[in-house]
This record gives structure tokens, sequence and C-alpha cells, in this order.
């Protein structure tokens, strides 16, 4: 079918009518630069307006197809050619509508995936429900991009652009929950514990501990070596605070401001503000903090914090004797000597180098055994 001659073939049949694009567009209920797209060949009259045109212009419709006035001797040959044509121009706009219309789909989906993981929170239900819900749109658009193809084809095209979807969205899921420390967005399971809850994925676990605390903090497990009565639980930020992360601050001296600034920061209390001074002469570390101790000892969490803190420094900064902790309410004070003589296990934790598994064995698990805080606390803090 060539829309080229068609419109031309239009636009010489409307001046022998003596008709404007514009009259002739009222006629049709169209608009005069539809004419003109028709008549410069840019576009095909819709075929709902094939018999109106032929209608208004004193044309048959076959001539109208054809482009041309049809000669009576080719009158039936040039029917069958036009409609031949015209189905096949009818089946590549119906393909072009759905090739569109599917790609519009597919952006759609992902558009509303992007946002549906972008707004709402990880540990909401309705970012994984809308996540899915535009998986579900793409896939649609797939399949009227592949209306095409046969049916088993387009089966698996779509069953496996299903599972590459829903695999990508599990893949980023993970890499937020590792980089970024969320809850996971696909878990299938949900258990809350107190002050932690089990995210069950489908190829790890997540444990969030301290949940809706400043001390918040993710451990996740991979390996799935952890159930909720041995996962390491304690009430600060482990990430942060856990020998892992404040071992990269040991040093020989303590003359190093930075270094000591930088362990501070990354210790139990931290995170309500503080100032130190070095007493270079002595040896000594004085810590203010700048909240009142009673104010957050919620479960003992100030002497958990000071007997972490307290052997956690002497562990990481080998020449500092003693240690002062101010609060607006109270002060404490405690020695290196009373540390290595008096904390269980001291001696194993320091043992060649610090070694980060006595550490937590030592240190990091006994934090939450009140009756040991209480008893180490008394003996060695002042």
């Amino acid at each position: 079918m060539d829309i080229v001659k068609i419109g031309k073939f239009i636009a010489e049949n409307r001046k022998k009518k003596n008709m404007t694009q514009a009259q002739l567009a009222e006629k049709l209920g169209v608009t005069a630069k539809t004419i003109s797209r028709w008549e410069n060949g840019n576009y095909m009259p819709d075929i709902s307006l094939l018999k109106p045109i032929s209608e208004e212009l004193g044309i048959t419709l076959n001539d109208l197809l054809s482009g041309e006035k049809v000669e009576k001797e080719q009158y039936q040959e040039k029917l069958e050619e036009n409609i031949l044509n015209t189905i096949d121009y009818s089946h590549k706009k119906v393909n072009e509508k759905n090739s569109s219309i599917g790609l519009l789909l597919v952006v759609i989906g992902i558009l509303c995936t992007i946002t549906a993981m972008s707004i709402f929170p990880s540990d909401s239900s309705w970012g994984g429900t809308y996540s899915v819900f535009g998986g579900i749109i793409s896939l649609i658009g797939i399949s009227k991009l592949t209306h095409k193809f046969k049916y088993w084809k387009r089966l698996v095209i779509c069953f496996t652009y299903l599972i590459v979807f829903m695999a990508a969205l599990v893949v980023i899921d993970y890499i937020g929950v590792i980089n970024i420390h969320q809850a996971p967005r696909f878990s299938y399971l949900k258990i809350y514990n107190g002050q932690m809850i089990e995210y069950k994925a489908p190829f790890y676990n997540v444990y969030r501990i301290n949940n809706d605390t400043k001390n918040e903090y993710y451990i996740v497990d991979t390996e799935k070596k952890y159930t909720p009565d041995t996962v390491p639980i304690v009430p600060f930020n482990r990430k942060k605070s856990g020998i892992d992360n404040i071992i990269k601050y040991k040093n020989k001296y303590i003359g190093n401001n930075s270094n000591v600034g930088n362990l501070l920061n990354a210790l139990p209390l931290s995170e309500y503000g503080l100032v130190f001074e070095i007493d270079s002469e002595n040896l000594g570390l004085t810590v203010d903090y700048h909240i009142t101790d009673w104010y957050i000892n919620d479960n003992m969490y100030v002497e958990k914090a000071l007997v972490y803190n307290s052997v956690s420094i002497f562990s990481l900064i080998d020449n500092v004797q003693y240690i002062n902790y101010n609060f607006t309410g109270k002060s404490y004070k405690i020695e290196r000597e009373k540390v290595e003589k008096l904390y269980p296990n001291y001696n194993k934790i320091n043992e060649n180098g610090i070694i980060k598994d006595n550490f937590n064995i030592y240190l990091e698990s006994r934090i939450n055994d009140n009756e040991f805080i209480k008893e180490i606390f008394n003996k060695l803090l002042v």
C-alpha cells in the first residue's frame, strides 16, 4: 500500500471538489493538520475513515486504496490486491500498536518497581508489594512485545523474564541489606523477639537488633549459622563498636589525638556526644559525656558501656594508665592495673596482640550478663 500515492490522490480529488483541508477535515471530524499529514504521505487514514473519505471525494473505495482511478477491466484485480494490502496494513498497525503498548508497559512496570524500592522503607510490605506489581505490569508488556511469536515461544520468554526480574529484585535487595544495612524487602517470614527482629529471606537470614533505637544494627547470616539464641546481641551498635571495627584504632601511644578521638567516637556512649583530654605526663585519658548518667541507664546501659569501653581502650592503646569518665551528674575512674588483675581472662584477650575471638568471648558475650557487669563494675570503677 503506497501511502504517498494515496495522499496525493486525496489532495487531487479534494481540489477537484474545491474544498480546503479545513473544510474536508470538518466533514470527516478530524483536524486540518491530519488532512495535511495524509496528503503529504506521512500517515495513512484510519481504516474507519476510508469509506467517509471516498464518499466526500466522490471516488470509490477501490480508487482510494489504489491511489488512482481504477479502470473497469482492472477493477477486480485491484480490488483483491487492495483487500490483501489493507489486511496486511491492518496487521502491521496492530503489531505496531501492541509493540508500543508493550514497551510502555515494560517502562511503567520497571519505573513502578524502582519508585517502590526508593520511596517505601525496606521493612514496609508496601515496597515489596508494589515492586511485584511493577513486575507483573512489565511482564504484560513483554507478552505484548512478543505477540508475533508462537505460543510456546512467548511462554518461554515470559517465564524467563519473570524469573530474571524476580532474581534481580532479590539481588538488589541483598546488596541493599549488605551495603545500606537495612531489613530485606523480600523476606518470607518476620519474627519479633523483644528488641530483635529476625527476617528469613530466600537464601539468608537477617537479625535486626536493638530495633528502632540509636544502637540498632544488623547481622546478615548468609551461612545460617546463627539462631535467635546464639546471634551476638549487645546493647550498643555492634557494627560500629564491635572489635571488627575498632581494632583498626590499635596504637602504642595515647598521644595520638586523632586515633583516640576516632576510637572514642566508635565506642558506646559516643551517640550522646563527648569531648576528651589526654594527660600526656601521667598517660591518662579524661572523657566528658554530654549527658547525665542516670538518664540513659536503662538496663544498666552505663555500667555495660563503661566496662566495655574500658577493656577496649586498655586493650587497644598500649600505654594508657587510667581513664576518667565524667557525666553531668557523676564521675568514674578506672586504672589499667586493676583491669589487668581483676578482669577475668584479660590476658587471653591481649595474648600476643589483641585476639578478636577472645575479645568476643570474654568481653562482648558477657556484656548482657547483668550480674557479671554489676560485680565487675564495682571492682573496677570508683
